[in-house]
């Protein structure tokens, strides 16, 4: 480790990545859980529900979170659906926005090859403004609310994506999740060692079973326990890592209904579906905490529209050493590509958008007028905008 801050390459141990993998989890490590199957804790919320209204409630809320923070990393929340319609009604809903939006998509995906899965950005907003009642009663979930809070606390931001697997698509490669999962290796070298520790904390990953789905239609492969790996940011996109993940990842069988959640640091990926006539389709949940925002609200495309003219002249007057033109855009511009509308602003050439910050630094360094720089930073923002 560099400075012992920073990961370095060298820092992605194989063996001790296969030394975390091979633990087992019992079952005394997880007393509400009704099974353990591949090391997953299968919870039954038929039983559990009337923990949710009861002293136990914290009980059971932290054994979730050791779930994350120190064991397997992830969970199965069984009959979490009292009443499965509607579900059957969102369903349809999605369908007909997969239909709908398959000629006009770009398609762009984080982890998978464009046009190998069908993908509705923002289904959360998309099912409310189509449908309210059924986002209603879709939502009124007291086991969704519950987990999220067990990992998150209070106030938690939720955001989701429907994902349909047809048959013959293949499988997404192993990959962690937001945030530092989405940059690319260069960039998540820069981070230091104690935010690789924080990104997992700021969100929970979650999917809800839209249909039956058996093995063969390509559930999400997991890796339990791979979550632990501290340097996993930089080592999930190494072959050695990738194999490993390979040869040891689980697949379990879920019903309509089922919810599985877990760390968002775990090796996981979807599943290939080898099914005849099996559409595997999830709403996968991206769940954030309340605490990952800043404190005031600043229209940083004005301090752009503002500053570039002046920028401009500083830089190819050379009156700026580049540390100093990245200091200044850095204070200035958004240098995150998240949140935006993944519909019109979607991962083409990599994992994330293009951000504002980048953009400007691009603009600067080809010497284009101000003119044309603002029609450029309209059209990101537009792109950006639900």
């Amino acid at each position: 480790m560099r400075h012992g801050i920073y990961f370095e390459q060298s820092d992605c141990n194989l063996s001790a990545f296969q030394s975390l993998i091979s633990r087992s989890l019992e079952h005394s490590d997880v007393p509400f859980a009704d099974e353990i199957r591949s090391n997953i804790p299968i919870y039954d919320m038929r039983r559990l529900s009337a923990c949710l209204h009861s002293e136990r409630r914290a009980e059971l809320l932290a054994e979730w979170a050791r779930v994350f923070a120190q064991m397997s990393g992830v969970v199965v929340l069984k009959n979490s659906y009292q009443d499965l319609a509607c579900i059957d009604v969102a369903s349809e809903i999605y369908r007909d926005l997969i239909a709908e939006e398959k000629e006009q998509s770009s398609g762009g995906d984080h982890f998978a090859a464009t046009g190998a899965n069908d993908r509705v950005w923002n289904s959360l907003q998309k099912l409310c403004l189509r449908n309210p009642e059924v986002f209603a009663k879709y939502f009124a979930n007291e086991t969704i609310s519950a987990v999220c809070e067990a990992w998150l606390g209070p106030w938690y931001q939720v955001t989701a994506q429907v994902n349909q697997v047809r048959p013959g698509g293949r499988a997404q490669t192993a990959h962690r999740d937001y945030h530092l999962g989405f940059q690319s290796e260069a960039d998540a070298l820069r981070f230091p060692a104690h935010v690789h520790d924080l990104s997992p904390l700021l969100t929970l990953q979650g999917a809800i079973a839209h249909v039956d789905s058996p093995v063969e239609s390509g559930p999400t492969k997991l890796l339990p326990f791979s979550q632990l790996y501290r340097a996993g940011y930089l080592a999930y996109r190494k072959e050695e890592f990738a194999q490993t993940f390979e040869m040891n990842f689980v697949q379990l069988p879920l019903a309509k209904g089922d919810l599985v959640f877990f760390n968002p640091a775990l090796f996981h990926a979807a599943g290939e579906n080898t099914s005849e006539d099996a559409h595997r389709l999830v709403n996968l949940l991206q769940v954030s905490s309340a605490m990952g925002r800043a404190t005031e609200a600043v229209d940083r495309s004005a301090m752009c529209r503002a500053l570039y003219p002046v920028l401009s002249d500083l830089w190819q007057s050379q009156e700026l050493s580049t540390p100093e033109l990245n200091a200044v855009i850095g204070a200035t511009a958004e240098g995150y590509s998240f949140p935006t509308n993944l519909d019109t602003d979607p991962p083409i050439d990599g994992m994330v958008p293009e951000s504002q910050a980048a953009l400007m630094t691009r603009a600067i360094l080809a010497n284009i007028a101000p003119g044309e720089f603002f029609l450029m930073l309209d059209e990101l923002d537009a792109r950006r905008k639900a």
